[in-house]
């Protein structure tokens, strides 16, 4: 395609674009296709010869949409929600077409203090202190890695990066038993080790048990180990699990430990200061993520990792070669000192739009009307005879479970609810998705998409318990 035909097809995509939000909501949620579809009708070679944009774009329409979930659904209730607004999308449109690499101040100025800004909007919108500063990573998942890395760094006194880990004690870092998987992998990814990710059972109200915590802490100093750090999780992904953060912070504090707050998926709620009381106690972590690209909008990816202390992540984080050095500026950042990734994209473009298309106050609405839609559902599934909650609503997210009087076997209720989510996502009205609570399978409803609205609680409702009792 030559640069004269670019306005062209932009206007072209920029239309498909437009109709597909239009009318997404005509869509199956999930996929409705098999394994091997799409592949099916894509060329196993790639072409010699240019082909024409008419041909690529046709081959996209007919192709592509049909093998793909759609996360801007408005009835996607599963997972967490990965929203793009419209307003983040036109931002994405044109960080694209400049195309930077964000990687130094000198490579793009204004991505980075741009980056700066929108941190301390962020903060400041979720009622951090000051004392945070931060980043945007590409996801939880790198930002909980960075965070585990800064605690091995400072346990061993900044020796692990030069000298590898042999012949230092075993470093301990603590959890609750139901923290999300990303911790077990940056365990991995940090040289770790699987086994000195210690998971702490949690209590009745599926909060980290602090007595145990003190307990396994003790326990490993007495056996020379080396305890480095607790994650301490806000909002989990099966059922909404949350620690006591105060509680957990002073036990750190007490044993010198670092504390890494996970709340990839809550955080976004904290814009609303009812909702803050999920993590009192806040100002006592040493890092803390939440993905505005999960319930504000910001568009995949863009995750906010707050530090108190960016001087330990960027010691932890930063090699400086010489082609990377920038000469005569002082006081200048560099991002690429804050994370695991060299090359970064221009993610505080999204945020900056966002903020200011929607505001807080809209954006508030939007995460109040998701709680608030969340907790109706739930009274009218448990006003269903055959139908109960396993947890309640903790913002918008609940499990629930079909639970018919004529089958009482657990293993055959947990069979009948697995059916009961296949039966659901090939009906494609709406999309859920289950979990493990206690050991029983339960179904998780979660809102959060950008653009639903209160008549699409009522669609989940007559499709849940209509095909439940087609089974």
């Amino acid at each position: 395609m030559k640069k004269t035909d670019f306005e062209q097809w932009s206007q072209e995509a920029t239309s498909w674009s437009t109709n597909y939000l239009n009318t997404i909501d005509q869509y199956p949620v999930r996929a409705q296709t098999q394994p091997g579809d799409i592949a099916a009708q894509i060329p196993v070679s790639p072409p010699e010869d240019p082909e024409s944009m008419e041909e690529i774009m046709a081959d996209f329409k007919n192709i592509i949409p049909p093998g793909m979930t759609h996360w801007q659904h408005p009835r996607f209730f599963a997972y967490f929600p990965s929203n793009a607004a419209p307003a983040a999308m036109i931002a994405e449109q044109l960080a694209t077409s400049m195309a930077a690499q964000c990687m130094l101040w000198q490579t793009s100025p204004s991505a980075t203090e741009l980056e700066q800004r929108m941190v301390q909007w962020l903060r400041d919108s979720v009622g951090l202190p000051d004392s945070f500063d931060g980043v945007l990573q590409d996801t939880a998942s790198t930002a909980t890695l960075c965070a585990i890395l800064t605690m091995r760094e400072r346990t061993l006194n900044w020796q692990g990066n030069q000298q590898g880990l042999s012949g230092f004690p075993r470093l301990r870092v603590y959890a609750s038993s139901r923290t999300h998987s990303s911790i077990d992998k940056a365990m991995w990814i940090a040289g770790l080790g699987q086994d000195n990710l210690v998971k702490i059972p949690t209590d009745d109200e599926f909060a980290l048990d602090e007595k145990q915590l003190r307990q396994a802490i003790e326990a490993d100093l007495a056996a020379g180990h080396k305890p480095a750090g607790i994650v301490i999780c806000v909002g989990g992904t099966s059922m909404g699990a949350t620690d006591r953060v105060r509680q957990v912070c002073e036990i750190a504090q007490e044993f010198q430990l670092f504390t890494h707050v996970d709340a990839a998926w809550a955080g976004s709620a904290m814009i609303c200061p009812e909702y803050r009381t999920l993590w009192e106690g806040i100002e006592l972590a040493d890092s803390v993520v939440l993905n505005p690209h999960k319930w504000l909008g910001a568009s995949m990816e863009c995750s906010a990792h707050f530090v108190k202390d960016p001087a330990s992540l960027v010691r932890t984080m930063a090699i400086q070669p010489e082609y990377l050095k920038t000469y005569g500026q002082d006081g200048i950042v560099n991002f690429s000192e804050w994370s695991v990734q060299l090359g970064r994209r221009f993610r505080a473009l999204k945020v900056w739009f966002l903020l200011r298309a929607y505001g807080l106050n809209g954006l508030r609405t939007m995460i109040r009307n998701h709680v608030d839609w969340s907790e109706q559902l739930a009274v009218q599934l448990a006003g269903e005879s055959d139908f109960s909650i396993t947890t309640q609503p903790i913002l918008s997210l609940f499990t629930f479970r079909y639970t018919p009087s004529q089958v009482s076997n657990a293993d055959e209720l947990d069979e009948l609810n697995r059916q009961l989510v296949t039966a659901i996502n090939d009906d494609g009205r709406i999309y859920l998705t289950q979990s493990l609570h206690d050991g029983l399978v339960v179904i998780r409803f979660m809102c959060g998409q950008f653009d639903m609205q209160a008549s699409d609680i009522d669609i989940a409702f007559e499709v849940i318990t209509e095909i439940a009792r087609k089974l």
